[in-house]
């Protein structure tokens, strides 16, 4: 009996295996996970590039209900330098605006965009802002205030 059986399993084709699968086209599923990993990657970008404009924006916003109260020149100077302070250390960062007062820190406003602020309505701001007490300077801290706020970067 086993002489019979050799005999059959001489006369079976050889075995072969198929041909390896070649690496182009890929599956189904790397096709999914090329374009999951395209979004993920594009609202990364998105989503950085609009943080900028969102922290422009919400200061915009802040600005306007500052412009909007009828109150004390002292408090809108004091609210206004706090709310420029606070962008320019989240837009430009600490190490570039912490240290900076005074002159130094008007003409930084200045450079990006609050060119209202430049000479006497820039110290009227600062003084009033520290508690002086000064002519109503109002219209153009505002302006100025809002042309940093919108500046270059």
């Amino acid at each position: 009996m086993e002489n019979m059986n050799n005999d059959w399993l001489k006369q079976l084709a050889p075995p072969h295996a198929p041909p390896p699968a070649g690496w182009w086209p890929p599956a189904p599923g790397w096709w999914v996970l090329a374009l999951l990993t395209l979004a993920i990657v594009a609202a990364l970008i998105y989503w950085y590039r609009r943080a900028p404009s969102r922290l422009r924006r919400a200061a915009l916003r802040e600005l306007k209900q500052l412009e909007s109260r009828r109150g004390d020149d002292l408090q809108l100077a004091g609210e206004l330098q706090d709310l420029l302070r606070r962008y320019a250390v989240a837009s430009y960062g600490r190490e570039a605006v912490a240290n900076l007062s005074g002159e130094s820190w008007l003409a930084f406003i200045v450079a990006h965009g609050g060119k209202e602020l430049a000479g006497e309505a820039g110290q009227s701001l600062l003084r009033a802002a520290y508690g002086s007490r000064l002519l109503n300077d109002r219209t153009p801290w505002l302006q100025g205030a809002r042309g940093f706020l919108r500046g270059k970067r």
